[in-house]
């Protein structure tokens, strides 16, 4: 009976070394493998910042289209772009101001754009101290305008300012180079790709309706009326992304409309684009004007009105809604 108590103790013994033994190894594991997972989490951690230090563009230093050198130390955040907001929306940036002519801003972008104060060119570009009251860290420009009325010098000693020679007669060009400023440039491809393919499917649909066609495009302010050409906004849309021929008449420099020039007008095609209204004066002369009915273009239903908000105005959007409407106007 006592040998039996003894073999019984004995096996108990055994059994918690052995759970000792097994609880020890568990926690030397565990504490090995815990000391591992910081020693990999720091590797991540350090690999992660090397590989973002090795990406980061900045401190970048570009030469802009005016002959400046432009320095951006870090990712710009706060950007005033005049009249570039639609550009700045397609690679989903926000400006931290947006262009008014003193009455209303940029209608068409106003559903991306609510909540961005106004600052008006009713009177030209604003004043040093006005931009500076938002702090921007980058300028842009759209035209060497801004350099030639000496605006460029005021406004790049706020800070860093980029000079387009004219960013309307170069949107791919444009939205590269804002792509690469703001670090963005595969959402500048992104944004240039889906807008060529809207351009291709469009151009597709009314090959039959531009083939052989010629348009004009006249423009109605509180000065006249005008032709505009297609050098530029929905002028280029037409002609260079849709294939329409412009006019001859336009072609050869006659740009300032008047009702006596009417009969050599070889458009087939006529869009009518009133500036603000300012133009009502001018528009309605237009369509009472005798000389105007007797127009092919008139014959024949070939006139359209349009928005002055987008037609006016340079960007993968504004260009967008003018594609949309000559679709609606000649192939609904």
């Amino acid at each position: 009976m006592k040998t039996n108590c003894r073999n019984h103790g004995t096996t108990i013994l055994k059994a918690i070394y052995v759970l000792a033994t097994l609880l020890l190894a568990i926690g030397i594991l565990t504490a090995c493998n815990t000391e591992s997972s910081k020693k990999d989490a720091q590797k991540a951690t350090q690999a992660t910042s090397e590989s973002t230090a090795e990406q980061s563009v900045y401190p970048l230093t570009i030469n802009d289209e005016v002959g400046n050198d432009v320095t951006l130390t870090a990712k710009p955040t706060k950007i005033f772009a005049p009249v570039m907001e639609d550009s700045l929306l397609a690679l989903g940036v926000k400006p931290t101001m947006q262009w008014s002519n003193g009455v209303k801003p940029q209608l068409y972008l106003q559903d991306q754009l609510q909540g961005v104060p106004e600052i008006s060119f009713a009177s030209g570009p604003p004043s040093a101290e006005a931009i500076m009251a938002n702090k921007p860290d980058l300028i842009i420009l759209p035209n060497s305008f801004y350099v030639e009325n000496g605006t460029y010098e005021k406004y790049a000693k706020i800070a860093p300012t980029y000079v387009f020679n004219n960013a309307a007669s170069d949107l791919e060009g444009s939205i590269k180079v804002l792509g690469q400023l703001l670090d963005e440039p595969d959402k500048a491809e992104q944004a240039l790709q889906s807008y060529q393919e809207k351009v291709d499917a469009a151009k597709t649909k009314l090959a039959p309706t531009t083939k052989g066609k010629k348009v004009a495009l006249i423009r109605f302010n509180a000065k006249g009326m005008f032709f505009m050409t297609d050098e530029y906004f929905s002028g280029y849309v037409l002609t260079h992304e849709l294939g329409f021929e412009q006019s001859s008449l336009v072609k050869n420099g006659a740009f300032e409309v008047s009702l006596e020039i009417l009969p050599e007008l070889d458009a087939d095609y006529i869009f009518l684009i009133n500036d603000g209204n300012l133009g009502d004066e001018f528009i309605n002369e237009l369509k009472d004007s005798k000389i105007w009915q007797s127009t092919a273009a008139f014959k024949n239903n070939q006139v359209f009105e349009t928005s002055e908000d987008y037609w006016l105005n340079g960007g993968i959007h504004a260009q967008g809604k003018v594609i949309e409407d000559v679709l609606e106007f000649l192939a609904p």
